[in-house]
């Protein structure tokens, strides 16, 4: 599995929020223990990110199969097993602490990085407590609060070459000239209707006007040139 697997699910979660507020009832803590549960010994940023782990059916990639609510025990397996890093990218599970010295007291998914600041997905944070704010909430790290992180042992994504992007780019161009005009005003029917008289649009060879496909150069000098020559 790859981290941008793990990333669309998390997307997929943003505002999801405990009920009710400050309460940690919460649907990945139902899942992590079994039972619906209440209350501050209850908080979920790490289960939040071993319920993603776990739906996306790859529970092996987070804390070997295991099952930890403890941002201080997922850092400690991720130095043991040499998958602590700091050369953050997405995918990856960084370790926050807000203030002070000492251990983690959060833990959120790395989507990108931005200049020095980290863009994450983040369970039970929010504007009024970035550790335990009681949301899925995308939020902009410095990587000063970061104590580094836990990578995965994700797939690699598969690299596209070359030939690959120009038929995937054929089959979007193509797609795009079965399209019918996008504008339904007067004025824009009025002006498909004054091209197509003047034959300054005239189509392929089958027939379609391409309203929605891209414009060359070439093909721009070609409806310039009817329209003044043919004018």
């Amino acid at each position: 599995m790859t981290a941008e697997t793990i990333l669309a699910l998390a997307r997929k979660e943003l505002g999801t929020a405990e009920s009710p507020a400050g309460s940690n009832h919460v649907k990945y803590n139902t899942a992590y223990y079994g039972r619906e549960v209440s209350g501050g010994a209850y908080p979920w940023c790490c289960v939040f990110l071993w319920w993603l782990f776990q739906t996306a059916g790859a529970p092996e990639l987070f804390y070997g199969g295991g099952r930890t609510a403890s941002c201080s025990a997922l850092m400690t397996y991720a130095k043991s097993h040499g998958q602590f890093v700091t050369d953050y990218q997405p995918g990856d599970l960084v370790f926050l602490r807000f203030s002070g010295q000492g251990g983690p007291e959060h833990i959120g998914l790395v989507e990108c990085l931005d200049g020095t600041s980290l863009v994450t997905i983040e369970g039970n944070t929010g504007a009024l407590s970035d550790a335990n704010g009681g949301q899925v909430q995308k939020r902009i790290r410095s990587q000063g609060l970061a104590l580094g992180a836990y990578r995965p042992d994700y797939e690699e994504e598969d690299e596209m070459d070359q030939a690959t992007f120009n038929r995937m780019a054929n089959a979007w161009l193509e797609s795009r000239a079965d399209l019918g005009p996008a504008n339904d005003s007067q004025e824009g029917r009025d002006a498909r209707e004054w091209a197509e008289r003047k034959n300054i649009l005239m189509g392929d060879l089958q027939g379609r006007k391409q309203y929605q496909s891209l414009c060359t150069r070439e093909q721009a000098l070609m409806f310039l040139y009817r329209a003044v020559e043919k004018d």
